[in-house]
């Protein structure tokens, strides 16, 4: 459970959550190039490990990370421009097609920098702009990036999760979100909730229920929110991702053996557990007392 005073923390004033909202639409910008380039980095450094391993040249010796090369588009390798690159206004303007071969840019850029924008001014709202606000502002974008890469590519890399989970227990050191050790129980215990979990159901069926990054994003959770905040986490992901899952099946024609990713209902019922958690957990337990 979240502690008494961070419950009752001031919320933000008006001008920091509209400051918030702002800065949330140039990180969303940035996140856009975290969620496209990720999958691709961790591709081009399996091939090369393949490769080294096999004693063949390296099929990728460009650069390539989060900061080069310059963001282009897909289709015709048009370097995107300052002007160009505006959240949501360079979009509407451009007419949602590339300046120079005009096709068509997806919706998702300028609607994970309106997520990230509302995320943002909620979070500050809430939190307020000191620390533990700010400390919300990272852990949002972690889950929003993560949501995005899980649809994909039906994976969550470690290299958002680990320091997801470490910034958890470090910022719990003075037990901000949760005391110190209850955030340590959460880590280890979120990781073998689901790592039980899919042992026991592939053992059941011979077959792979989630993945390895899942048990690793509930650890992160965990660690954030401590121990007492997993069962309203799993309960809240679980109920979400049936309901999505049984819409999809029988609205939009998805094959049942095609596998839904859970990690965007487990950064959903994170956030949710972070902002409400508290009188859920409440509620929760008294249903069941």
């Amino acid at each position: 459970m979240l502690p008494e005073t961070l419950l009752f923390a001031a919320p933000g004033s008006l001008g920091a959550t509209l400051a918030a909202g702002l800065f949330g639409l140039l990180i969303g910008s940035f996140l856009n190039v975290v969620i496209y380039r990720i999958p691709k980095m961790m591709q081009r450094e399996s091939d090369n490990y393949v490769a080294h391993e096999s004693g063949k040249e390296l099929p990728h010796q460009d650069k390539f990370n989060l900061m080069v090369p310059r963001s282009a588009c897909p289709h015709c390798g048009h370097q995107i421009t300052a002007l160009e690159n505006i959240p949501v206004i360079s979009y509407l303007a451009l007419g949602g097609k590339c300046s120079a071969c005009k096709a068509p840019i997806s919706m998702r850029y300028p609607a994970i920098e309106v997520v990230s924008a509302l995320l943002s001014a909620l979070l500050v709202w809430k939190f307020g702009s000191g620390w533990a606000g700010l400390a919300t502002l990272g852990f949002g974008y972690a889950l929003l990036a993560m949501t995005a890469i899980d649809f994909d590519t039906q994976l969550l890399p470690d290299d958002l999760t680990f320091p997801l989970l470490w910034a958890g227990l470090l910022i719990n050191l003075n037990g901000t979100f949760a005391p110190l050790h209850e955030a340590v129980i959460g880590a280890a215990a979120g990781y073998l909730v689901l790592w039980a979990i899919y042992w026991l159901f592939k053992l059941a069926t011979g077959k792979e229920g989630m993945g390895y990054g899942d048990f690793k994003l509930l650890a992160a959770l965990g660690a954030w929110l401590g121990w007492t905040m997993l069962p309203t986490i799993i309960l809240i992901s679980s109920a979400v991702g049936a309901v999505v899952g049984i819409c999809l099946i029988v609205f939009t024609k998805h094959g049942r053996e095609k596998p839904i990713p859970f990690g965007p209902y487990l950064a959903a019922a994170g956030l949710i557990a972070l902002l409400y958690g508290a009188p859920i957990a409440a509620y929760t337990n008294r249903l069941i007392g």
